[in-house]
């Protein structure tokens, strides 16, 4: 079985509770076809992303998503979110890939900037995940 703990804050949609980017629609399960509101805070002003899960994976030793971002999206493009459990070690693997490019006028400008935002989305993601992990006493790569 996936670790309870690594599982569980995905669930809870956790990867994305990192302060300056949340859910706006927390109570969301991860099925195929559920749209994820996200909320990111970036110079200031709050923004409204909003992208379609378009793949789930649930199997004993993984389970994550895939999404896709739909035209109220800043930028085009898909995420996956994935947690791996060793059940012989106890060490989890969350795996976080993005292949995108700006939609929005503004962000297409700033591509700079918004590549390194979505850098430091994944450090803080990752973070996040390790703190459920951790008090599992297991180990994250």
């Amino acid at each position: 079985m996936c670790s309870t703990k690594p599982r569980q804050a995905f669930e809870r949609l956790a990867p994305f509770d990192i302060g300056w980017v949340r859910v706006a629609n927390p109570q969301a399960f991860i099925e195929t076809g559920q749209i994820i509101a996200v909320e990111i805070y970036t110079f200031g002003l709050w923004t409204l992303n909003l992208s379609r899960i378009i793949d789930k994976v649930d199997k004993p030793h993984r389970f994550g998503f895939v999404y896709s971002t739909t035209p109220m999206h800043v930028e085009t493009g898909q995420e996956k979110f994935l947690i791996e459990f060793d059940s012989a070690t106890g060490d989890v693997w969350y795996e976080l890939e993005a292949v995108s490019r700006p939609r929005h006028p503004l962000v297409q400008l700033g591509f700079p900037i918004a590549r390194a935002l979505q850098h430091r989305f994944a450090r803080d993601s990752h973070r996040r995940i390790r703190v459920a992990v951790v008090a599992q006493n297991t180990i994250l790569s």
